[in-house]
């Protein structure tokens, strides 16, 4: 049985997710993952130095965004929308670089198995 989003679900978790990244909260934000998720962005081999944009599991990607939020002190997002699709949502949202579009892929058990950061 697969995981059921709701618009409910997706608001909560957006919000929850935005408000631990402007708190610069690693464990707050790691929260929302599977212990091996895969995440992927153009800034993963600018940051953590891996070429293919990828990284795979919390240990990576936590030192990948711990070195992120350590580049950017001033860190804050804006949310703009929420969206909706078959197992997963999408956050639209202002950062440092201008607007900016994250993909989340979710597990049966609501946390995210997925994720794919897009900027503009």
């Amino acid at each position: 049985m697969s995981f059921s989003i709701t618009r409910e679900f997706a608001e909560h978790f957006a919000a929850e997710w935005i408000a631990a990244w402007n708190r610069h909260d690693l464990d707050r934000i790691l929260a929302h993952y599977a212990e091996d998720f895969t995440m992927s962005s153009p800034y993963i081999a600018q940051i953590a130095g891996e070429p293919s944009g990828k990284l795979k599991g919390k240990p990576a990607v936590g030192a990948y965004w711990k070195k992120a939020l350590e580049r950017m002190p001033d860190l804050r997002f804006e949310h703009h929308a929420t969206l909706l699709g078959a197992g997963s949502v999408t956050i639209y949202y202002r950062g440092a670089r201008g607007m900016a579009a994250e993909v989340f892929f979710f597990g049966d058990d609501g946390h995210v198995v997925g994720a794919a950061a897009h900027y503009a």
